[in-house]
């Protein structure tokens, strides 16, 4: 697992559930790239705007990306 602290929130990527379909990366291409393996992985997502990232990453069909505030609340999925 990849994880980052951006914007007051805590994203993690969960390399095991993702299946390269690139919804996140499409939507925030600053923020996310699909590796030589198809998996997603970090760029400079504190470029993004937080609406955008968290858009980003709701798009994802299997829930390989996780993001909670500062207080540990689950904002995605």
């Amino acid at each position: 697992m990849a994880e980052r602290l951006v914007h007051g929130m805590r994203i993690v990527i969960d390399e095991l559930l993702c299946v390269g379909f690139g919804d996140c990366v499409t939507a925030a291409p600053d923020a996310f790239m699909l590796n030589g393996e198809g998996i997603v992985e970090f760029t400079a997502p504190e470029q993004v705007a937080p609406d955008v990232l968290l858009e980003a990453c709701r798009m994802c069909p299997v829930d390989a990306l996780a993001v909670t505030d500062a207080r540990g609340q689950p904002l995605v999925p």
